[in-house]
């Protein structure tokens, strides 16, 4: 079963999955890779979508044939299922392999309404 918030926040998460989708179709990698971003700090406080998007980035990862990038969405992936249950996420992170997996981050102004209106709506 999914939680209000992760029902809230799914438009806005599956639409930058979208938008990777379509980069990525276009051949356009770097750009795909930063729409899953966007996707990440958004559902990341979700477990379904930080699970998910994870996966997607291990796709992406596996389409680049970036070894870095696939061992560190495999521990991602494991992370993300353990962690966000208990509220262990740290906020803003983009969820790149570039990135410590536990550095919080600044939030866009955009992203931080869509969150901060998805939870108001949650409750």
């Amino acid at each position: 079963m999914m939680s209000k918030f992760s029902q809230n926040i799914a438009p806005y998460v599956k639409k930058e999955m979208i938008k990777a989708y379509r980069a990525q179709k276009r051949d356009d990698p770097a750009t795909a890779f930063r729409y899953l971003e966007n996707a990440h700090v958004l559902g990341q406080e979700s477990t379904y979508w930080h699970v998910k998007v994870h996966y997607l980035m291990l796709c992406w990862a596996i389409k680049q044939r970036d070894i870095k990038e696939i061992n560190g969405q495999l521990i991602r992936i494991v992370g993300a299922a353990l962690l966000t249950a208990i509220d262990d996420v740290p906020i803003g992170n983009t969820g790149g392999s570039n990135v410590h997996s536990l550095k919080v981050m600044p939030i866009s102004a955009k992203h931080a309404e869509i969150i901060i209106k998805t939870k108001t709506l949650s409750r």
